[in-house]
C-alpha cells in the first residue's frame, strides 16, 4: 500500500501461527540462549513452569505476520523505529498467535515518501495479550 492508503485508526488482522516446541528451540539455541527457551526441567523449576519462547521470537513472528498481511508490498523503503516493545504474557509451546495491527499515525516526509507508525498487538488462542510494540516505516507516497 502507498502511505496515502494508510490512515490513523485503520485496523488490519493477520493470519495465524502455530509456536512449535521444536521451533521455540531452534530459535533460542541460535538468538537466546537461555535455560526457560532450552532446559525443560529448569524450566519447570522455574517462574513460568516450563518451557516459554524467547521474546525477541514473539517481537519476530508478530512482525512477520503483520508483513505476511501484504499491506506494506513493494511500497515499503525501511524500517525506521520501535518503541514501547512490551512482553506481557509467556508464550509457549502449542500457542496460535495473531496480531491486531492498527495504524497510528501517517506522516509524509518528502514528496515521495512518508512514515507509517502501526501498533502490533499480539494474542493467543485465548485472546490473551502476549505482545505490544509501536513499529514505524519508510513508505512509498
Amino acid at each position: 500500500m502507498k502511505l496515502n492508503e494508510f490512515y490513523i485508526g485503520q485496523i488490519f488482522e493477520t493470519g495465524t501461527l502455530t509456536m512449535k516446541d521444536d521451533n521455540i528451540h531452534a530459535f533460542a539455541t541460535e538468538y537466546d540462549p537461555q535455560y526457560m527457551h532450552l532446559d525443560a526441567e529448569k524450566a519447570s523449576a522455574g517462574r513460568f513452569g516450563g518451557i516459554i519462547a524467547s521474546g525477541i521470537q514473539t517481537l519476530a513472528v508478530s512482525f512477520k505476520l503483520w508483513v505476511e498481511t501484504g499491506s506494506y508490498g513493494e511500497d515499503v523503503i525501511a524500517g525506521t523505529a520501535m518503541n514501547n516493545v512490551k512482553f506481557i504474557r509467556p508464550v509457549r509451546p502449542g500457542d496460535v498467535l495473531h496480531t491486531v495491527v492498527k495504524v497510528l499515525d501517517v506522516q509524509p516526509k518528502r514528496r515521495e515518501t512518508g512514515i507509517v507508525t502501526v501498533l502490533l498487538s499480539t494474542f493467543n488462542e485465548r485472546e490473551e495479550q502476549v505482545f505490544a510494540a509501536e513499529l514505524s516505516a519508510l513508505v512509498q507516497a
